[in-house]
């Protein structure tokens, strides 16, 4: 009997060490989009990149020091009380590690909780306002839409022919989404020579923007500048049609989504462009060889898309930190986690985005732009280097 008691004892010794302190535990991760909303096209595809690179990191890389990353991803049908509802939940009852956020209203509305918490937000949307002082704990995964605005004009600017100065219309939501390339595109029109000749505004509930195109024809506008949904882009395109407005049209990094090149066939023609900040297939860089082995490993996407591969940027984003935050610190947590965003220096995620600084003063990620042509064929053609909008010279690609 003794024996068998002995024997118990060292068995319940091994188990007890099996949970010690230092045993692998989760890295939690809780991510709020928009799977059931207006534009949910993008969030339910940022979900997917999200959750492929994450289970990748888990799968393929055997986590972060042998912990995994466990991602939550809640729905909050783009409304920002319900964002609100969430974040305080992650960062309380939840007590996540890190969070995401999804849009503008929600990245502004997140940050007095984040802080107050101390818990470590990249917010999907890319709105400058969210780096409005104080930024603690709230980052950007690349350029604001001050970037694309800089971007977007400085290209009208190197391939206007004339001795005019080019002659630019904006057509953009009449919410804090749509307005935020008014003021940048104005200072930058204003020192370079570019005329904003009309400004037209819409609610999202618009089913036609016919009046908004005349008005911008009527102006005399030789470039569209737009600042809307996917959806509101093929509107505006096919009004333009209507009232015989032909001219190029342009938009910032959120102008497709999965249904939109469906709903583009025949309108899409050679006229839109954007600014986007990432690497494509074209590239051949080692990121998108990264992305390509998830399409082939999960087939949760078959080939190239915006949304998807924000989603798999800002999990990349995420994975950085938690290791940096391992090998720096020893202990993946929130405010691990956080310092160990503030010593992003250039860092390279090879291509799939930019390279990444953040600093105590300054979380915006990056400011290096690039435009590219939309095809209808869902392929992006790039038409420029990757430039610093202001700061480095533009340079025209060959097409």
């Amino acid at each position: 009997m003794r024996k068998v008691f002995i024997l118990a004892l060292i068995g319940g010794f091994l188990c007890f060490g099996l949970v010690t302190p230092g045993a692998a535990k989760p890295i939690k991760v809780g991510a709020i989009l928009n799977l059931t909303g207006p534009a949910s096209t993008w969030g339910q595809f940022h979900a997917k990149g999200h959750k492929d690179y994450f289970r990748y990191v888990n799968e393929v890389k055997g986590g972060i020091g042998g912990n995994k990353i466990d991602l939550t991803v809640v729905d909050h049908a783009y409304k920002v009380p319900e964002a609100v509802k969430y974040v305080k939940k992650f960062c309380t009852s939840d007590k996540m590690d890190m969070l995401a956020t999804w849009d503008a209203g929600s990245g502004i509305m997140a940050k007095p909780i984040i802080q107050k918490y101390k818990t470590p937000n990249i917010n999907y949307s890319t709105y400058q306002g969210i780096l409005k002082p104080p930024i603690d704990y709230a980052y950007l995964p690349f350029g604001s839409y001050i970037m694309d605005s800089y971007a977007v004009l400085e290209y009208i600017r190197a391939i206007h022919k004339g001795q005019e100065a080019p002659k630019v219309g904006l057509l953009t939501y009449n919410n804090a989404y749509g307005k935020s390339i008014h003021e940048p595109s104005k200072e930058y029109a204003e020192k370079n020579g570019i005329n904003i000749v009309s400004i037209e505004e819409f609610p999202p509930k618009n089913l036609d923007l016919n009046t908004e195109s005349l008005r911008l024809k009527e102006a005399g506008a030789e470039y569209v500048f737009m600042q809307c949904l996917p959806s509101a882009v093929l509107m505006a395109l096919e009004s333009a049609d209507r009232v015989n407005f032909d001219v190029p049209f342009f938009g910032t990094w959120t102008s497709t989504d999965p249904d939109f090149f469906v709903r583009g066939k025949g309108l899409l023609r050679d006229r839109m462009h954007m600014q986007f900040p990432g690497g494509l297939p074209v590239d051949g860089v080692p990121g998108m060889k990264v992305m390509e082995e998830l399409w082939d490993r999960y087939k949760t996407v078959t080939k190239f898309d915006t949304s998807y591969w924000e989603g798999v940027s800002v999990a990349m984003i995420m994975e950085k930190a938690f290791q940096r935050a391992h090998d720096k610190f020893g202990e993946v947590n929130s405010e691990t986690i956080n310092q160990a965003l503030e010593t992003f220096n250039n860092e390279d995620f090879g291509g799939i985005i930019p390279n990444v600084t953040y600093t105590k003063t300054d979380h915006g990620g990056s400011f290096t732009a690039r435009i590219v042509k939309i095809n209808e064929d869902q392929t992006f053609t790039p038409l420029t280097n990757f430039f610093i909008p202001g700061k480095e010279r533009i340079k025209l690609l060959k097409r």
